[in-house]
């Protein structure tokens, strides 16, 4: 089973940037998946969670920002980040929740 991130980059404070995570070796959709992150010099933080049913969690410095969403048909997941701020530069990350099972990580960041 693998995670693969993509869709990071560099983007001026305010822009927007959608990161995908693709899945394989198993169903996205039957486990909790999370999108966590960490920025240098900083411990890695949780950022959102995807439930199996739908439901979605946010940490509170992204609400109202960050989107998480799934694509069952390509068992991929997707964070959907608008108005990205300086303080969200970090190598972000979609993690398997159920089976601790981490992908490679994807860089983010925003200047200021």
């Amino acid at each position: 089973a693998h995670l693969v991130e993509s869709g990071g980059g560099l983007v001026q404070s305010g822009g927007s940037l959608r990161l995908t995570c693709a899945g394989s070796g198993f169903t996205l959709s039957d486990v909790i998946m999370t999108w966590h992150r960490q920025a240098p010099d900083k411990a890695r933080e949780w950022v959102a969670t995807f439930a199996p049913g739908g439901a979605t969690f946010y940490t509170d410095s992204v609400k109202g920002r960050f989107t998480a969403s799934r694509d069952d048909a390509k068992n991929e997941l997707y964070l959907q980040m608008d108005n990205l701020q300086f303080e969200d530069t970090a190598v972000y990350y979609c993690q398997n929740f159920d089976a601790k099972l981490w992908g490679q990580g994807t860089q983010v960041t925003v200047s200021s």
